[in-house]
C-alpha cells in the first residue's frame, strides 16, 4: 500500500473521530440542558422519560464511537504488519465480567428501591393466600436467575478463545436433559395448581355461603361505578339493560320494577364493608369490558356486558389498621377500574372503608332507596299506559 495512502486514510479516520465526537458532545449539552429544563417547567412522569431515554442514546452514541475509533487503531495496525492487535477475545470476556456485576448490582437494587413500593400485607383473606404464593414465586425466580447468570457470564469470562487451549466439543448430555426438564416441570405444575386452589375458592363458593354474604351490585360504565346494596332481604332486584334509561330518563341502571326485590335496595356514593365479613360483589357493564380492581384486598374481575361475574371475599383489616400498618393517615381503600377503557379511565375510581359491624350498621341505615317515589309513579304511569294500549287492542281485534 501507498504510504501516502495510509496517511491520508489515517488522517480521514481521525479527522471523522474527532467531528463525531465533537458532535455527539454538543449534542449532548444540548439534550441534557433542554431536558433538564423541560423537567423543571413540567413536573411529569413523561419529561422524565424522555429524559432518560435521551441521555440512553447518547451514552450508546458515546460507546459507539470509542467502537469505531478502536476498529481504526487495529486496522492500523494490521496495515503497519504488526500481528498483535486488540485482543477482543479477552476484551469480550472482560465486559462479561463487568455485566455480571453490574447486573447483580441492578437485582440488588431493584429488590432494596423498587422492593420497598410493593403494596402493604394484604387486607383480606385470600389476599394473604396470594401474597404468599407471589413470594414463593419471586423466591424461586430470583434463584434460578442468579445462578444461571453467575454461571453464564462467568464462563464466558473463564474461558474466553485462547490459542493455548480449544473448546471441548460436548453436544449433548441425557442425563442433564432430564434435570432441567424435570425439574422445573415439577415447581411449575406445584406453583400452577397453588393458583388453581387458591382461585377456587374465591370463585367457587358453596350456595349457603354465597346467600349468607352482603350482596353488592356494581354497574361500571364511561366513565364511573354505579353501587347498590341489597336491602334487608338480602337480595338484588334484577336488571333489563332494555330498560336503561327509562321512566323518563330515572332509570339510569335499568332497574326493573316488576321484581320487588328492587324497592328496598340502596344506592350508596361510597363503599363501606363491615370487617371479618363476607360480600359478594356482581359486576357488570352497561357499554366495554371495564375491570374492577381493588389491589389492596388483591380483587379484580372484568365487568363484561352482556353478563354478569361475581367475586366474593372477607376483608380483615379496617381502614384505620391499615392506616397504622402503611404508617399513613391518609390511607384509604379504592376501587379503580383496571381495563383501559377510554379518555376518561383513570377518572374511575370509588373510595372504599373497611369498618366494625357496628359502624356499618349505622352507616346502612342512612343510606337512601335507589327506587324513588318518582320511579315509582312513572313506573305505575307506564303500566296503565301499557294496560290500555293493550285493551284498545283486543276491542280493535275483536
Amino acid at each position: 500500500m501507498n504510504i501516502k495512502r495510509f496517511f491520508n486514510l489515517k488522517s480521514l479516520f481521525a479527522i471523522g473521530a474527532l467531528l463525531s465526537l465533537t458532535f455527539s458532545q454538543v449534542m449532548a449539552q444540548d439534550a441534557v440542558a433542554t431536558a433538564t429544563e423541560t423537567v423543571s417547567k413540567h413536573e411529569g412522569l413523561g419529561k422524565t422519560v424522555g429524559y432518560y431515554i435521551l441521555l440512553f442514546l447518547l451514552v450508546c452514541i458515546f460507546i459507539g464511537i470509542i467502537g469505531k475509533i478502536l476498529s481504526v487503531y487495529d486496522l492500523t495496525r494490521k496495515i503497519q504488519g504488526r500481528r498483535n492487535g486488540i485482543k477482543w477475545d479477552k476484551i469480550n470476556g472482560i465486559l462479561f465480567g463487568i455485566t455480571l456485576i453490574v447486573g447483580m448490582y441492578g437485582v440488588y437494587w431493584s429488590y432494596s428501591v423498587q422492593g420497598a413500593q410493593i403494596l402493604p400485607a394484604a387486607g383480606s383473606e385470600h389476599g394473604a393466600k396470594i401474597d404468599s404464593m407471589f413470594s414463593i414465586t419471586m423466591i424461586l425466580t430470583t434463584i434460578v436467575l442468579v445462578l444461571t447468570h453467575i454461571a453464564l457470564f462467568s464462563f464466558a469470562y473463564l474461558y474466553n478463545s485462547s490459542k493455548k487451549r480449544k473448546a471441548y466439543y460436548y453436544p449433548h448430555n441425557n442425563t442433564l436433559e432430564k434435570y432441567w426438564t424435570v425439574i422445573p416441570a415439577i415447581v411449575l405444575t406445584i406453583l400452577v395448581l397453588m393458583g388453581f386452589f387458591t382461585w377456587r375458592g374465591i370463585t367457587n363458593i358453596p350456595e349457603k355461603e354465597m346467600k349468607a354474604a352482603i350482596q353488592i351490585d356494581v354497574t361500571a360504565h364511561q366513565f364511573a361505578w354505579d353501587v347498590r346494596y341489597a336491602g334487608k332481604d338480602n337480595v338484588n332486584g334484577r336488571k333489563n339493560y332494555k330498560l336503561i334509561g327509562g321512566l323518563g330518563g330515572l332509570n339510569n341502571l335499568g332497574l326493573d320494577l316488576s321484581d320487588k326485590a328492587n324497592f328496598d335496595d340502596l344506592k350508596v356514593t361510597e363503599i363501606v364493608l363491615p370487617v371479618n365479613k363476607s360480600v359478594r360483589f356482581t359486576l357488570s357493564s352497561q357499554d366495554v369490558i371495564h375491570s374492577f380492581y381493588m389491589p389492596h384486598f388483591r380483587v379484580q374481575m372484568n365487568c363484561v356486558p352482556g353478563m354478569s361475574t361475581y367475586f366474593q371475599f372477607t376483608p380483615t383489616k379496617t381502614t384505620q389498621e391499615m392506616r397504622q400498618d402503611t404508617d399513613n393517615p391518609k390511607f384509604d381503600y379504592n376501587l379503580l377500574c383496571a381495563k383501559i377503557c377510554g379518555g376518561s379511565h383513570y377518572n374511575m375510581q370509588f373510595k372504599v372503608r373497611v369498618v366494625s359491624n357496628r359502624e356499618y350498621q349505622e352507616w346502612i341505615k342512612q343510606q337512601k332507596l335507589i327506587v324513588t317515589d318518582d320511579m315509582k309513579k312513572a313506573y305505575q304511569l307506564a303500566m296503565k299506559d301499557s294496560a290500555t294500549e293493550s285493551n284498545n287492542k283486543i276491542a280493535l281485534n275483536n
